[in-house]
């Protein structure tokens, strides 16, 4: 069975992705949690991951790193990890490397923080910028492919390769349009991504450096999270 070493649930984007499309397709996995501690993750987490960073994905003797990685490792052997039609396979491809190599705005000033609820001085131009990109490609696919899921009728990795702006937009309350507010709605209600959400909120830790993130950008307004130890 496949082992999955992910981080702080309420933190960890990265994580999430795999996590959530492996559970969403029913791909049994061993779920491995490491705690997030400061300046020792690298070394705490290079026993397990060759980059000292989560998500790593161990097949027997097979050791997958990084989230696009390990997806496209699943999909090799498990349907439906990507759409079977060429056209949405190839924009569902597109728009994960999107994700996965930009937005940088709103990774910087929206960090994820799944607990909390953050309100934002002001929409800064170039988070802006990424809303309205991300409105755009949530938008268009939902158009060309007909729905529910950005790549079709069925969940596949482009979805959870945006899982985590769904939490961002939770927790930071974005402005999107209605069309993007409802495939976000839609994928809150996921069980999988409940699980995730529920088990985050149980967390009783705090990484100081994720926490510090959070409160340079903004105020926040409500904590939802289990009482820190």
């Amino acid at each position: 069975m496949y082992q999955l070493h992910i981080a702080n649930k309420n933190y960890s984007s990265w994580s999430l992705r795999p996590w959530i499309l492996m559970r969403v397709l029913s791909i049994p996995f061993t779920e491995t949690l490491h705690r997030f501690q400061g300046a020792n993750n690298h070394d705490i987490f290079q026993h397990f991951s060759p980059t000292g960073r989560v998500p790593t994905l161990n097949d027997g003797a097979i050791v997958v790193w990084d989230s696009l990685g390990i997806v496209e490792y699943l999909a090799t052997t498990h349907a439906g990890v990507w759409p079977e039609h060429y056209q949405a396979r190839a924009w569902a491809r597109c728009a994960a490397a999107e994700m996965h190599s930009g937005f940088s705005a709103l990774r910087t000033l929206c960090p994820m923080n799944c607990g909390a609820r953050v309100r934002l001085p002001a929409i800064a131009p170039d988070l802006q910028e990424d809303l309205t990109r991300l409105d755009e490609l949530w938008q268009q696919g939902l158009s060309t492919f007909g729905g529910p899921f950005l790549a079709g009728s069925t969940f596949s990795a482009v979805d959870a390769f945006f899982a985590p702006v769904v939490f961002r937009v939770q927790t930071y309350d974005l402005p999107l349009s209605s069309a993007a507010m409802l495939w976000c709605k839609q994928m809150l209600a996921l069980p999988a991504m409940t699980q995730w959400y529920r088990d985050a909120l149980a967390e009783p830790w705090r990484d100081a450096s994720h926490e510090d993130e959070t409160v340079a950008q903004g105020v926040i307004i409500n904590d939802l999270r289990s009482r820190a130890e």
